[in-house]
């Protein structure tokens, strides 16, 4: 399923760039249009893990760095049937997490320096369980690719605000400047919608799903639960330098206030929090 998602949001992408293509620039257009489409999805398929990772700063760690870190995730990706992901810590006090890469033989987990300092040992296994979780699913190149494509729509569409402004400034040919003009401004209205539709369609359901195997593969629903609540708690008070092209990706919505709110990518934390108590209990009562 994972697989067409992709297909699709690639498809998605080259549909876009050429729909642009012919609008700025007729037939002619649409051929560049679709050769840099071409460009662009054999770059987010190979390389939009290193954007990402790069965009946030994120700093490789080795073991003898962090030792428990990584007899954290050595357990848990023998339990999860794992092979073992590279490790990567982000540097500033915005507590938070994610995984990247195209599958699981090429994944990474990144962690921030906020989420070490106020997760407890327990606490961050739920977290890297989490994460561990979306490679297990197959859901972080979907995700990261989805990163990528709404960063590239948002550009996209800033450059279709300013075409739009110059086609309709004097000279000849006033009427079909000013034509084309309405056509990139509605589509510079409409892009952002398409990527916050893009994130918000791959975002939700498997943020659940990855809480439930998560909590499987760590055997520590309560840890999880408590982590959510402790980075929910600490984001909404810790400023966050956060792209919103790749705000799906986080372990926790690090948006606040205004469309970030309005258009959440993540669902409630207290619902989840919800579900993974059930499961606990459930956990519980089956041991005894």
């Amino acid at each position: 399923m994972n697989t067409l998602k992709t297909a699709f949001l690639l498809s998605v992408l080259t549909i876009f760039l050429v729909w642009m293509g012919r609008i700025i620039g007729g037939p002619t257009g649409m051929l560049w249009a679709f050769l840099i489409a071409l460009a662009m999805n054999g770059f987010a398929y190979w390389y939009s893990d290193k954007l990402v990772l790069a965009m946030y700063a994120a700093r490789p760690i080795s073991e003898d760095e962090s030792p428990e870190l990584y007899s954290i995730i050595r357990r848990l990706t023998m339990q999860a049937g794992l092979p073992m992901p590279r490790l990567y810590v982000i540097p500033g006090e915005m507590p938070n997490a994610f995984a990247t890469g195209r599958n699981p033989h090429h994944a990474a987990v990144a962690v921030t320096e906020g989420l070490l300092r106020i997760l407890d040992r327990d606490e961050v296994e739920g977290v890297l369980a989490h994460e561990l979780a979306h490679v297990k699913n197959r859901d972080i190149l979907i995700g990261t690719i989805a990163a990528t494509l709404a960063g590239a729509i948002m550009m996209l569409a800033n450059m279709a605000r300013w075409a739009a402004m110059f086609s309709g400034m004097g000279g000849s040919d006033r009427d079909d400047r000013g034509a084309g003009g309405i056509g990139l401004l509605a589509m510079a209205v409409f892009a952002p919608f398409a990527a916050l539709l893009i994130q918000m369609a791959i975002s939700r359901s498997r943020e659940y799903q990855a809480d439930a195997s998560g909590a499987m593969i760590s055997g520590k629903p309560r840890s999880l639960a408590n982590a959510l609540l402790k980075l929910e708690a600490a984001s909404r008070v810790v400023p966050a330098q956060v792209n919103p092209s790749t705000a799906h990706m986080f372990i926790v919505n690090p948006l606040r206030g205004g469309i970030g709110s309005l258009f959440s990518t993540h669902p409630p934390i207290q619902e989840r929090v919800l579900r993974l108590q059930a499961m606990a209990e459930s956990l519980a009562g089956r041991a005894s």
